[in-house]
């Protein structure tokens, strides 16, 4: 019977914030639309970030990933005129193809060298999107790049360039992401990369090829990374190196840290609250130009007194309201 009403529970949760999502945009302004397109897409980046760190691995070059995934679609798109849903697929591919050559040197390393060995390999890429105006555009980065096509259903035209439509793309792609990532996670594949990361020699021992998961958690992960940068160029229609430096991928390592890795909500949680910390409440104080300072304390804070993160705020107050029943209460419901 509980399992029952908890199933009600969830399917009654989960309607409810698909239903909100949908009616989400007709509640905001123009502007709040667009913050609500950049959050659904800074959603996959953090979603995919902690595919990778199921491992046991962090890396300080994900952003730079998003970023491959940007730039080669923007080309693919801009400059050999291939047809942009096209071209964000083959974005993605790109990102997942250099994952997988990038695997090579860099899962030689382990922990804190790897950590620092990503953030090289992120430099080396961002740097040559920098001085090398052919094809990359230099500093100055790829401008005029072909928006999402229109879509005529013949009783209406569908612009992609209006904040509204494209939110809705973006919740689909997005969507469909997620549930892609929950289910490799939730798969065989998923638990063997759990097993890796709390027992890498245990899972050598018993003829796991650590290198191989390894990888192809890298690689998974850099192609949705690679996905979000799609998204990303084809609604903005430009991306520069500045875009992908290490401070954004600060912003990345400060959501998952802050909303928790354990499950796989956790991360998402983080970044929608700090989102909605600093669009709502910091740009209405006048505090948004120092948002860095303000994360940071973040940061601290949940370290200090929320050290598994925001997911597991809501466990705490079940634990605490449980142990305030009376014990009559208690008994019935057990």
């Amino acid at each position: 019977m509980p399992n029952r009403k908890t199933n009600l529970s969830s399917w009654a949760l989960g309607t409810a914030l698909v239903a909100g999502l949908i009616v989400l945009p007709h509640l905001l302004s123009f502007s709040q639309r667009e913050i609500a397109v950049l959050l659904i897409i800074n959603v996959l980046l953090v979603a995919s970030y902690r595919l990778m760190t199921l491992t046991g691995e962090w890396s300080l070059g994900h952003v730079v990933i998003m970023g491959v995934g940007a730039y080669a679609s923007a080309l693919f798109s801009k400059s050999l005129g291939v047809p942009v849903p096209l071209s964000m697929l083959l974005g993605a591919g790109t990102a997942a193809g250099l994952a997988a050559i990038l695997s090579f040197p860099l899962f030689r390393m382990k922990g804190f060298y790897f950590l620092i060995g990503s953030f090289a390999a992120g430099e080396v890429i961002r740097l040559i999107w920098k001085y090398f105006t052919n094809p990359f555009g230099g500093a100055k980065g790829l401008k005029l790049i072909p928006s999402f096509p229109d879509i005529n259903l013949g009783f209406a035209d569908i612009s992609f360039f209006e904040p509204e439509n494209y939110y809705y793309l973006c919740l689909v792609v997005v969507g469909l992401s997620l549930f892609i990532l929950y289910r490799i996670e939730a798969s065989r594949i998923g638990l063997t990369f759990h097993a890796i990361h709390w027992q890498d020699k245990l899972a050598e021992a018993v003829s796991v090829d650590t290198f191989r998961y390894r990888t192809l958690a890298f690689v998974l992960a850099s192609f949705f990374a690679g996905l979000s940068g799609t998204l990303y160029a084809h609604y903005i229609g430009t991306v520069n190196p500045t875009r992908f430096d290490v401070e954004e991928m600060v912003y990345v390592l400060i959501w998952a840290i802050v909303g928790g890795t354990a499950t796989f909500c956790g991360p998402i949680l983080g970044v929608v609250v700090l989102t909605i910390i600093n669009e709502i409440i910091l740009r209405a104080l006048g505090l948004d130009t120092v948002r860095p300072m303000i994360y940071g304390g973040i940061l601290i804070a949940s370290v200090l007194f929320l050290p598994d993160g925001l997911e597991s705020l809501g466990p705490k107050l079940k634990r605490l309201f449980a142990g305030k029943r009376p014990s009559g209460q208690l008994e019935e419901t057990t």
